[in-house]
Formats: C-alpha cells, sequence, structure tokens
C-alpha cells in the first residue's frame, strides 16, 4: 500500500511491472518461503484505470499447493506508504512482517536495526558486480516468484484465474 514511485517509467506497462511485479514480489517471495508454492491465482484490478498504464489497485485470492489459501492487496493510489507486509495465521501461531519488524503471536516482536536494506542493498550490488556476495537465494528460486508475479498480472488483465505449472 504505497504511492506511485517518481519515476516516468514506472506507469508503463511496456517498462514496467507495476506494483505487483514491482513491488509485492518481495511479499510474494515471502509468502512463498513460509507456504510454499502456488498453484492458483485469481487477481482483480481495482481503482479507476488509466488507459495505457498500468492497474492503480489490485486484490487477489492465492491457492497454495499445501491446501492453503491467501489474499493478497496492492495499492498505489496512495501519497505516501501505508503499508508493506505480509501476515500469515496457520495452527497455533499468527505472524505479522512488516519491512522492519516480526511480530508472533501479536504479542512478540524482533525489531530490525534500521540496516536490513541497505545491507540486502549492498550485496545485490556486489552480486551484480561480481563481487563476494552473501546471495541466500538461488536465482531458479528468484524466477519462480517472478513467474507467480506474472501469473497474477495475467489474471488482472484477463479477469480470470490463472493455474501455476508445478514448478
Amino acid at each position: 500500500m504505497d504511492k506511485v514511485p517518481p519515476v516516468a517509467w514506472w506507469l508503463d506497462p511496456g517498462r514496467s511491472g507495476g506494483q505487483i511485479v514491482e513491488q509485492a514480489v518481495h511479499v510474494l517471495d515471502l509468502a512463498r518461503v513460509l507456504v510454499g508454492e502456488v498453484s492458483m491465482v485469481h487477481a482483480v484490478p481495482g481503482g479507476t484505470p488509466v488507459d495505457g498504464e498500468i492497474d492503480r489497485a489490485t486484490s487477489a485470492v492465492l491457492r497454495f499447493s499445501g491446501g492453503a489459501a491467501g489474499l493478497l492487496a496492492t495499492s498505489c493510489l496512495l501519497t505516501r506508504k501505508h503499508r508493506v507486509g505480509l501476515e500469515v495465521c496457520a495452527d497455533g501461531i499468527a505472524l505479522e512482517l512488516s519491512e522492519t519488524r516480526l511480530l508472533v503471536d501479536g504479542h512478540r516482536a524482533i525489531e530490525d536495526d534500521g540496516r536490513a536494506k541497505t545491507r540486502v542493498d549492498r550485496e545485490f550490488i556486489n552480486a551484480v558486480q561480481g563481487k563476494a556476495a552473501d546471495v541466500r537465494v538461488p536465482y531458479g528460486e528468484a524466477l519462480r516468484t517472478h513467474r507467480l508475479a506474472l501469473a497474477l498480472a495475467r489474471s488482472a488483465a484477463e479477469q480470470r484465474p490463472v493455474m501455476l505449472d508445478d514448478q
């Protein structure tokens, strides 16, 4: 739940994946790690579409291969960042993950020291430059998450559920 980033190319679907591919992909990555692979998505665009631009809001239902159901909501209709995160409710536990905190069962919090984004960006730049980097996710995993984001974008564009192949 955020604003449109201040770069001209971001709203152009030919140059940007929009909210799901450019931003929500990180939440989808977390969901895959914590819940598992997704077998079906059904995304619905919202807001008032502007011809030739990406959707400004999307809601989606995800069916995970293990039987869990998930909900995704994205928006770039706001004037500032409101929230980025993932909530997981499972047998006997509730987790809330944001960019700066993990909250377990509503009371046990683990806070970021404020340097996580900087460290991740530094490792990414090191990897791109061919330097030693602490890259913890294999390329194939990143590609699986990217395919999931593309399936959501396709579902919203086609206004129908999309089944994902076994990855």
